[in-house]
C-alpha cells in the first residue's frame, strides 16, 4: 500500500499567500475600473446637462434683434441685447417676433414692443440652486414668467466679440455694445468627488452664437 502524502504547512502558507495577492491585485483593478467609470459617467451627464442648457440659450440668443431697429428713420438693425443689464453673468435679450410698433416707454427708446412671451428674455446663473435660469418678461399679459433651464451646473459665462465694417477688427469684452455680433456661452459643471480619483474636476461645455439680426452680420450674409 502507497503511503499518501499531503502539503505541508509551509506550502499550504506559500499557496495561500499567492491567492491573496492574486485577489489584492484583481480588487485593485476593479475598484479602479469602477472609480474611471463612475466618473466617466459623471462627465457624460454633466455633458449632457450642459449642451441641452446650450442648445437652448443659442437658439433664443441667435434670434437676438429680430424686428428691432435702432431708429425708426434708418430701420439699421438691432443686435437686441439690453447692453445696461448684460455682462460676464448675465444676458438681456429682446426679439420682436410681432412687430407689433414702436416702443414708447421710456421716451427716445431704440427698440421696438417686446411685451410678449418669448420676446423680452434674460438668463442668468443663480447660484443658490446650481441652476441657470430664464426669465420671461412679457407685461402685456401680467404673467411673466421665471423657469430653470439646467440644474446642478456650476457656472455659466457670456464673452461679447464686437464687429467693426471690417471683418478683420473684432474686439472681445466682457459687456456687450450695440456692435456685437457674436456670444460665446460657457456652462461649467463641477463633478462630485469620485473615491479613487482626484477631487475638484470639472468639465465645460463652449458653444458660439453668431447674432444673425445684427447690423454686422446682416450687411455680411
Amino acid at each position: 500500500m502507497k503511503s499518501e502524502q499531503g502539503f505541508s504547512l509551509i506550502e499550504l502558507l506559500i499557496g495561500m499567500a499567492v491567492t491573496l495577492m492574486c485577489l489584492a491585485v484583481i480588487s485593485s483593478v476593479i475598484a479602479k475600473a469602477t472609480s474611471v467609470n463612475n466618473r466617466e459617467t459623471r462627465k457624460a451627464d454633466a455633458l449632457v446637462s450642459a449642451q441641452a442648457a446650450l442648445n437652448v440659450m443659442s437658439r433664443e440668443i441667435g434670434n437676438s434683434g429680430f424686428g428691432i431697429y435702432m431708429d425708426s428713420t434708418t430701420q439699421t438693425p438691432s443686435n437686441g441685447i439690453v447692453a445696461a443689464d448684460s455682462s460676464a453673468t448675465q444676458i438681456h435679450i429682446r426679439s420682436n417676433f410681432d412687430n407689433v410698433g414702436d416702443y414708447s416707454v421710456p421716451p427716445g427708446s431704440t427698440v421696438l414692443d417686446t411685451n410678449l412671451p418669448g420676446e423680452d428674455i434674460t438668463y442668468f446663473f443663480d447660484d443658490a440652486t446650481k441652476s441657470i435660469v430664464r426669465y420671461d418678461a412679457h407685461p402685456a399679459s401680467g404673467n411673466s414668467a421665471t423657469s430653470v433651464v439646467v440644474n446642478r451646473v456650476s457656472d455659466v459665462t457670456f464673452q461679447y466679440f464686437n464687429y467693426t465694417t471690417s471683418a478683420s477688427t473684432v474686439t472681445e469684452t466682457t459687456t456687450p455694445t450695440s456692435a456685437t455680433a457674436r456670444i460665446r456661452i460657457t456652462v461649467l459643471v463641477n463633478l462630485d468627488p469620485v473615491v479613487g480619483q482626484p477631487d475638484n474636476q470639472s468639465v465645460s461645455f463652449t458653444s458660439d452664437v453668431t447674432l444673425r439680426n445684427s447690423n454686422y452680420m446682416l450687411r455680411q450674409y
